[in-house]
């Protein structure tokens, strides 16, 4: 290649990139703004199951919940889970068409190379689903209606019912999650699970739930997990929660 060539061939490079133009990574810092809610989310593989939007800016839920944690845990924790997930059913005939949800509920029943594979990332996948549609920052601080009710007969009084979702959550060993829960009855229940297990899996519903990983606190609060899970409460929205009970109560 003669010296004419290679000064071609950088210019062509030069524009080549130009057109392409700046691209933000994590280091750049989280968009703010419109900016940050119109930003699509980053593309999965091809299979069933896609990584759904957050809904609001990564900023949303400041001070509580801070926007590289909320960027970090979506675009890469959450969209890891989703294509991990592709890649277990990719070419399973026997799972074909199953909804995330159906997945979990029958786990027992799914192909047994696939079955660990289903909980973790299925569990993954559906847990952060849940878990950012739970989320606002001015949403409504007590629950209401049929759920308020259904609180007063488990706990006793909707304070008591937090302290013991905050309790259960602090006393998670490791990764996992603590959860309020319902029956098909529609009798609440606090509980726990490890890494991405689901309640779905032991046949009860989730209402809402608190991811105690590290990577969804850690860079802001460190090892005070305690902070992490009154900061937390602050943006729970229970209106949103009372309408899932409701669902969940009626089929």
């Amino acid at each position: 290649m003669n010296r004419r060539q290679v000064l071609r061939n950088l210019a062509l490079g030069s524009a080549a990139l130009a057109m392409v133009g700046p691209r933000r990574t994590i280091a750049d810092g989280p968009a703010t703004g419109a900016t940050a809610q119109t930003t699509p989310p980053p593309a999965a593989p091809v299979g069933p199951f896609t990584l759904p939007s957050l809904g609001y800016a990564f900023d949303a839920l400041e001070p509580h919940l801070d926007a590289q944690t909320m960027q970090i845990h979506h675009d890469k924790h959450h969209a890891a889970y989703v294509a991990n997930l592709n890649k277990a059913v990719a070419g399973r005939k026997e799972v074909e068409g199953w909804s995330v949800e159906r997945l979990l509920q029958f786990l027992a029943t799914a192909p047994e190379d696939i079955r660990t594979a289903i909980r973790n990332h299925g569990g993954g996948h559906f847990n952060h689903s849940l878990l950012w549609t739970s989320l606002k920052k001015d949403g409504a601080h007590e629950p209401t209606g049929d759920l308020a009710r259904a609180v007063d007969s488990a706990f006793g009084a909707f304070s008591s019912c937090r302290e013991r979702l905050s309790a259960a959550a602090l006393g998670v060993f490791g990764s996992g999650w603590a959860w309020l829960t319902t029956d098909s009855k529609g009798v609440l229940q606090v509980e726990t699970t490890p890494n991405q297990d689901s309640p779905l899996s032991g046949g009860r519903t989730p209402l809402v739930g608190i991811d105690v990983w590290e990577h969804a606190y850690y860079l802001k609060y460190q090892n005070r997990r305690a902070d992490y899970l009154a900061a937390f409460a602050n943006v729970i929205d229970w209106s949103v929660i009372s309408e899932r009970y409701q669902q969940a109560k009626h089929g």
